[in-house]
């Protein structure tokens, strides 16, 4: 039920702000007041009702670090972006004409703030983050990224391929990085700085959803497979193959720093209806080291339990097997 009660308080604050927006879309600067708030108060409402569920600290948006972990996110969603960008103006496909409109991008920001926050709170937040404990890494991953692409079917310009395009490119990699960091303001900022990057700078097809005027006037035209065709270039095939690549460096990193989580034992998930039982990630680093014993041997495990000792542990601080 933790899950249900999660994403519903989240898709409440997104609901609420997409209306607001609709309502009042006459001014740029109107959206980007909305959008911001928006994208505050879904983390507010995540930290409020995962803390309430899960009775824990809500590490994973931590005031702390927040920052720098989301403006290094947008940089590298950004460079990412005009790098698809680079490659296909190289062979022709897209042409820059001018100057747009840079006060419209202005709205773009507050609008993709919000959705880049509350799709990131509730696909890795919510969704990947509790299916995780139940099925490992792999499994969750491989999951999550389906319904992340499945979920741009909606969008009016929607394609088959574009959804797996999604999948592979942004469901992986999005959640490669919280993998590797445990920490949610590095994909959200990889989420804003990609669509930023195509909406209020490069103006491109977003996902299906519309060809929004931003910083540049600009055209793209040529083969679906490269240009990504109405779906835009998150179509194309240069970002399928750069989000596969990042995905792949952020399980690099996660592997080398002990975040991959395997499919747990059967003994050790918790019995169905066991409310007290909460099961959680805890990073290696974070572990309490044991002390040796001053009468002698200390005969421990490095996970702190007697040599032997094989109970399952449950609670605020229970750990998945390694």
């Amino acid at each position: 039920m933790r899950l249900v009660w999660q994403f519903l308080a989240v898709a409440a604050v997104a609901y609420l702000g997409g209306l607001a927006t609709r309502t009042f879309d006459a001014s740029p600067w109107i959206t980007l007041v909305i959008g911001t708030l928006t994208a505050v108060l879904a983390v507010l409402a995540y930290r409020w009702v995962v803390g309430r569920t899960e009775r824990r600290a809500v590490a994973e948006v931590a005031a702390k670090g927040a920052f720098a972990k989301t403006a290094l996110g947008t940089l590298i969603g950004v460079a990412l972006f005009a790098a698809v960008i680079a490659n296909i103006a190289l062979l022709g496909y897209y042409e820059v004409d001018g100057l747009g409109d840079p006060t419209g991008a202005v709205g773009l920001l507050g609008f993709m703030a919000a959705a880049a926050v509350t799709e990131e709170l509730m696909f890795r937040g919510i969704l990947f983050r509790i299916t995780e404990q139940r099925t490992g890494t792999w499994i969750a991953l491989a999951l999550t990224g389906l319904l992340f692409g499945g979920a741009h079917l909606l969008n009016p310009n929607a394609t088959l391929w574009g959804a797996v395009a999604i999948a592979v490119e942004a469901g992986g990699m999005l959640g490669a990085a919280y993998i590797a960091t445990r920490n949610l303001w590095l994909p959200i900022g990889l989420h804003f700085g990609w669509n930023i990057a195509g909406s209020a700078l490069f103006s491109t097809e977003v996902s299906g959803a519309g060809t929004p005027q931003g910083v540049l006037d600009a055209a793209m035209e040529g083969p679906s497979a490269i240009t990504g065709g109405g779906f835009g270039p998150e179509g194309s095939v240069y970002s399928v193959v750069f989000g596969a690549v990042m995905t792949l460096v952020f399980l690099w990193i996660a592997k080398r720093r002990g975040r991959l989580v395997p499919l747990p034992r059967r003994a050790d998930r918790p019995a169905k209806g066991d409310r007290k039982t909460r099961v959680h990630w805890v990073d290696p680093a974070d572990r309490p080291r044991i002390a040796p014993d001053a009468n002698g041997p200390n005969d421990t495990t490095p996970n702190g339990t007697a040599a032997g000792d094989t109970t399952t542990r449950s609670g605020p601080t229970a750990r998945l097997p390694r």
